[in-house]
């Protein structure tokens, strides 16, 4: 591979000679035996230019020489620039050294406080850089942080709490069509008894239900179950012949097991089950579909309608339908 100007220009891995010279010099600094040594190594290794081999290599240094080479991060960086009034910039062999000359006259300044070891200085300009330890060089940027994140906190929550809603309203929304139509198919319409209250293009669902779901076949267990579903449809000798479970961000698992439920408490051969969800999930509802669990419950026949078709076609199916097979041109099955 070839590299302009210097032969030895390039990443480190790119060229077996920058291998070789970082190994001398790695050698060269394990052995030397004053800063000197170390000094003239630093600069024969800057003059290579080889990529990717800036001060980051000061943390090794530091490693073998701990009295005489801080370590080296951004969050030092910003910590020294803090406390010493600077502005240097991560990136440079020049910029390292001008530090540690700063670094060094501190550490001596405040030997009997801070150690020998550079390691302790280096920290607390981590700690300052961090923002961990608040002084008077760093207090106005550590309130415009703190009050950053606060922003940012705020603004998330905001979002959830919108996505929430937003989520909410359109279950209501999908209630409010499955309401309508079982309506207009001249059937009876239970929604779930949690749900009566819940306000849709300016009407209740409540006003679209029964005001009672009377079940007497079915234990007082089953029976929360089953009032719970969102809606079900009615014949007018009350037996089930449809149930829908509208799914947002729910469990779309714990749906089908209570869309099973209510097939197992009933004749379910006569019955009709959907899942009813955004597009986005249809792929989650299909792999649910085809769990080997479901797949063998002879008494689970469970189809699934997208939120944009019973949105687009609702008022035509209240219009040209006749009962509960018109619901087969917009559902899916697995």
């Amino acid at each position: 591979m070839r590299f302009s100007g210097n032969q030895n220009c390039g990443y480190l891995y790119e060229n077996e000679l920058n291998k070789q010279a970082f190994g001398r010099f790695l050698k060269a600094c394990l052995e030397a035996t004053n800063e000197d040594q170390i000094m003239t190594e630093i600069h024969k290794l800057n003059g290579l230019k080889i990529k990717g081999l800036g001060p980051t290599v000061a943390n090794i240094l530091y490693f073998l020489h701990p009295t005489l080479f801080p370590p080296f991060n951004t969050a030092i960086v910003n910590g020294f620039n803090a406390l010493f009034n600077q502005k240097k910039k991560l990136g440079s062999w020049e910029a390292y050294l001008e530090m540690r000359e700063v670094i060094l006259q501190a550490n001596n300044l405040h030997r009997s406080t801070l150690s020998k070891d550079l390691g302790a200085i280096a920290g607390l300009l981590f700690e300052i850089g961090s923002n961990r330890l608040v002084i008077e060089e760093n207090a106005v940027k550590v309130i415009s942080s703190e009050q950053e994140k606060q922003l940012k906190a705020k603004a998330k929550r905001h979002k959830e709490v919108a996505a929430d809603q937003q989520e909410e309203n359109a279950h209501t929304e999908m209630q409010y069509y499955l309401a309508k139509l079982g309506q207009s198919l001249g059937y009876k319409v239970w929604i779930a008894r949690n749900d009566h209250k819940r306000v849709w293009n300016g009407e209740k669902l409540g006003e679209f239900s029964i005001k009672e779901l009377s079940l007497p076949t079915l234990s007082p267990a089953v029976f929360e179950t089953v009032s719970l579903i969102d809606v079900l449809w009615l014949d007018q000798s009350n037996k089930i012949v449809s149930g829908f479970e509208v799914e947002k961000s729910t469990s779309i698992y714990s749906g089908i097991l209570r869309l099973n439920d209510l097939s197992l408490s009933i004749d379910g051969t006569k019955g009709h089950f959907y899942l009813v969800a955004p597009e986005g999930r249809e792929k989650e509802i299909q792999a649910q579909l085809l769990r080997p669990s479901f797949r063998t419950l002879e008494s689970l026949s469970i189809a699934y309608i997208l939120f944009k078709d019973l949105r687009c076609d609702c008022e035509a199916m209240c219009k040209f339908g006749h009962d509960v097979t018109v619901l087969k041109k917009i559902c899916k099955a697995v």
